[in-house]
């Protein structure tokens, strides 16, 4: 099992840019790690993954934009989010993945104003 914990989320204003962190009690066995948001009414949808061996995957929509880094000496993951819109206006969750399993954090709220 692994817990993890959200943080960096806040307002800011459109082409702002915020920087979330997810600290893992733990990265044994984590398989990949990913960022998830779900803004009201809409589906839980994959932001960014970061993969064994290093591999990336972003939704279009925020390509060019974020940057998914991981640090395993700190057990932390990394969203880095530029030129925000108010569309990536969401709460944010951090993801990670052992051996098929899904566990999730609490998510921390992202408002960008136009």
């Amino acid at each position: 099992q692994v817990q993890l914990v959200e943080s960096g989320g806040g307002l800011v204003q459109a082409g702002g840019s915020l920087r979330l962190s997810c600290a893992a009690s733990s990265v044994f066995q984590i398989n990949t790690m990913a960022w998830y948001r779900q803004a009201p009414g809409k589906q839980r949808e994959l932001v960014a993954g970061l993969f064994i061996g290093g591999m990336t995957d972003y939704a279009d929509s925020v390509k060019g934009r974020f940057t998914i880094s991981k640090d395993n000496a700190n057990k932390a993951l990394y969203l880095q989010m530029n030129s925000l819109k108010p569309e990536d206006t969401a709460v944010y969750y951090c993801n990670a993945r052992i051996r098929g399993e899904d566990y999730w954090g609490q998510g921390t709220q992202v408002t960008v104003s136009s």
